[in-house]
């Protein structure tokens, strides 16, 4: 519905001298990832600079301003063949951009407008990058660390929850047990910083004689005493969670069978310290007996790596949104563990991380993350991803996925997977062969293994390494690489036959029977077809190949489309 203050908008925005950080005018702008880069710099650029509102318009012209019109259509764009655009966008921006396109009929022609509401909780990023607008130029985020830094602070990431003081809570709210193992792990922690072993066990006795407060303020645990919101969540007795309210402080181990049903769950509240433990204690970490032989893979192996497991459970605590009240689940499936938490995934992505292999400016719980380090918890910060992926590289397992979506009231959520399988060896170990192949790439491989789809500019990457063949979206591993691996059949039935072998069996089928209904030629064919080919590409491949048959004399059609039966031809083609 057009409304006078839409058309005064219109008329503000094309008063303009010129385009601004949260105001950015196309003629006829289609492709969709331009238009997702677009709300998410355009989203963060109103919330950086205050704005109620950011603005894209089309068909108007960038540089006078002047109504063209368009013919850009945002309400039936389709993306994928069925999907509309406008869930498309929401679906690949992180947190969920809040925006809406509205039409206008102008006297001199037809605009289309996008409405952005600012960023909320968070940045928004689009497919798992960050976007901000510098002037009338779109870029990464990452890019401009100071103006990252500031808009953290204008969305109100300014004080860190974990290390409020509590006053209320005194040392005797700690639990004894984790305030010893507390003291043994803080005096490992300086053990590995002190090169002369001499010293080591001076560090030790000192540790040792260290009063409770002494020993918390050394580990940035306390403040001059004081009891924080991170020393309750590491070593509070857990009839002291009730200071923590409204955060559900609680991991949940629930174990579930293969048709997803809850066998039972326990759930451990604080001191997470030693919560952490019980709870990686439930899973049922079996031994895999199946082993490959050779000396690239061990043999037995757990089915899941304890050191993997630990550090993904410890980022669970120390990445948690506290303040949104969830609680932290461990699920364990028959093949695999899935890690949840509340809040948004602060790094511009899980590949920033692994590229740059440092932590981002800004953590959401600092207090709590430095104290986990010092009780050596997790690894010094930005390290610990990392190093999850080269692990289960170097086991050969699957690497770790990363999910970040919304929970159904609205909550930004991480999810992360660890499967409990072997890839295929044979593609393991050509991998493993491959040492000019780095963890990125090695990235996109696990996700072709894995049938998941790949962007542009990454298949665009793997295919020039001839590591890959196939259409978008199902990709598969390319002969040079199958050849490595031993997978020759597997590429000969994933590339496909060529159509001369499907005209034969149509051919020697119309000549046994005598004709056949487009059922029967469905269940001659489709099973022949290569896996990666979608149901819906199936069908349209079959259509096309009798299609082709027919214009090239081969088979005929008897009857009405749809109802009729397929026979074979009467020109000389048919002896095919």
């Amino acid at each position: 519905m057009i409304t006078p203050a839409l058309l005064d908008t219109l008329a503000r925005l094309l008063s303009l001298p010129r385009e601004q950080c949260t105001v950015e005018f196309k003629s006829n702008l289609a492709d969709k990832d331009e238009i997702g880069q677009y709300l998410s710099a355009l989203a963060n650029a109103a919330a950086l600079e205050g704005h109620e509102r950011a603005w894209l318009l089309w068909g108007v012209a960038d540089g006078s301003h002047a109504v063209t019109g368009t013919s850009f259509d945002p309400l039936g764009a389709k993306v994928g063949g069925n999907q509309s655009l406008v869930m498309w966008l929401q679906q690949m921006t992180q947190p969920r951009a809040d925006f809406q396109f509205h039409e206008v009929a102008h006297p001199q022609g037809r605009v289309v407008m996008l409405e952005i509401h600012p960023a909320r909780s968070a940045p928004v990023a689009f497919q798992q990058v960050r976007y901000i607008r510098v002037d009338s130029h779109k870029t990464r985020l990452g890019e401009h660390p100071d103006k990252e830094a500031r808009l953290w602070a204008r969305l109100g990431v300014k004080e860190d929850w974990s290390g409020v003081v509590v006053p209320e809570a005194t040392l005797d709210d700690l639990d004894p047990e984790a305030l010893a193992a507390a003291r043994q792990r803080f005096a490992e922690y300086r053990l590995r910083s002190e090169p002369d072993a001499d010293r080591h066990e001076a560090i030790r006795a000192e540790t040792e004689g260290w009063s409770d407060e002494t020993l918390l303020n050394k580990a940035r645990i306390t403040k001059q005493g004081r009891i924080t919101r991170a020393a309750l969540l590491l070593l509070g007795r857990d009839e002291a969670a009730h200071f923590l309210s409204p955060a559900d402080a609680k991991i949940s181990w629930i174990p579930r069978d293969a048709s997803n049903a809850t066998l039972t769950s326990q759930h451990f509240g604080p001191p997470f310290l030693l919560a952490t433990e019980k709870a990686f204690a439930r899973v049922r970490n079996l031994t895999l007996d199946h082993m490959p032989d050779g000396t690239l893979f061990p043999t037995p192996v757990p089915r899941y790596d304890s050191w993997v497991m630990r550090e993904a459970l410890h980022n669970a605590v120390a990445h948690q949104d506290y303040a949104l009240g969830g609680k932290i689940n461990l699920v364990e499936h028959p093949d695999r563990l899935v890690l949840s938490n509340l809040g948004q995934f602060i790094p511009e992505s899980v590949e920033w991380m692994l590229e740059h292999q440092s932590p981002p400016e800004h953590y959401r719980n600092q207090w709590l993350i430095d104290g986990m380090i010092r009780l050596r918890m997790i690894d010094q910060a930005g390290s610990g991803i990392r190093r999850m992926f080269t692990t289960q590289r170097q086991r050969l397992f699957p690497l770790p996925d990363y999910l970040f979506d919304t929970t159904p009231q609205g909550l930004p959520r991480v999810e992360l997977t660890l499967q409990g399988q072997v890839l295929d060896v044979n593609f393991a170990r050509a991998l493993m062969a491959r040492s000019d192949l780095n963890l990125g790439q090695v990235l996109l491989l696990d996700r072709v293994q894995k049938g998941r789809s790949l962007a542009p500019d990454q298949a665009r990457a793997l295919r020039e390494l001839g590591l890959i063949e196939g259409r978008a979206p199902r990709h598969f591993i390319s002969a040079k690489v199958a050849e490595v691996a031993g997978q020759k059949a597997r590429y000969i039935h994933n590339r496909g036959l060529d159509d001369g072998y499907y005209q034969r069996l149509v051919v020697d089928y119309l000549r046994r029977y005598g004709h056949a209904t487009r059922s029967d030629l469905d269940a001659l064919l489709l099973a022949k077809l290569p896996d990666v080919l979608s149901p819906t590409q199936k069908a349209n491949k079959v259509k096309n190949l009798l299609q082709a048959m027919r214009l090239a004399g081969l088979v005929h059609r008897h009857g009405p489309r749809g109802q009729g039966d397929w026979r074979l031809g009467t020109g000389p083609e048919s002896a095919v």
